[in-house]
Parts: C-alpha cells; sequence; structure tokens
C-alpha cells in the first residue's frame, strides 16, 4: 500500500505519522488489493479535519471527518474507512457469488 500524508495549515509530525499509519493498517485488514492511500490533514479556524482517499480496483474511496482535536478526527475517520471498506469488500464477494451462480446454471 502507497500511503501519502500531507498536512494543510499543520505540520505532520512523525508521532501524528505513526498514529495515522498503525489506524490504517486496520485498514488494510480487511482488503488486501489497496493500492493508493491519500491522507491531508488540515486546520480551518477552530476546526480539525482529516480526510482520506483510498485506492482500490475499480473505486476511490472517500472520507472525511472534523472534529475539535485532530486525533478525535482521525478515530472519526477511520471507523467511517472502516465500515465503508467492510460494504466494498461485501458487494464485490455478492457480485463474484453472483457470476459463479450464472456460469453454473
Amino acid at each position: 500500500m502507497n500511503l501519502n500524508i500531507t498536512g494543510h495549515h499543520v505540520e505532520v509530525t512523525p508521532a501524528l505519522r505513526d498514529y495515522v499509519t498503525g489506524k490504517l493498517d486496520r485498514v488494510v485488514r480487511h482488503y488486501d488489493h489497496v493500492t493508493a492511500t491519500q491522507v491531508t490533514l488540515s486546520v480551518e479556524k477552530l476546526k480539525q479535519k482529516a480526510e482520506v482517499t483510498v485506492r482500490v480496483p475499480g473505486k476511490d474511496l472517500f472520507v472525511e471527518s472534523t472534529d475539535d482535536d485532530l486525533y478525535a478526527a482521525i478515530d472519526a475517520l477511520v471507523d467511517k474507512l472502516d465500515r465503508q471498506m467492510v460494504k466494498y469488500k461485501e458487494k464485490q464477494n455478492d457480485h463474484t457469488r453472483d457470476s459463479i451462480k450464472h456460469i453454473e446454471s
């Protein structure tokens, strides 16, 4: 997985980079075919914002989260992304089963 972390009006420290990497490892556990991940961390006045785009074959999954604390925004972002990845994987498996059923008929 190619991981790119950038900051917009915020410095991406090694501790922050390690935190994001550790959290995103959970997503990779669900789906092995992730080709690239782009994470953008930003500060807009009093709100901390985290965005991620995950590239998987045939689709780009985008999630964003806003919170007063950047670490809380990252946690919420990972939870949302986790749900999307599970849903995407289930759809892929359902389509595969449907095509096998059609071939057997």
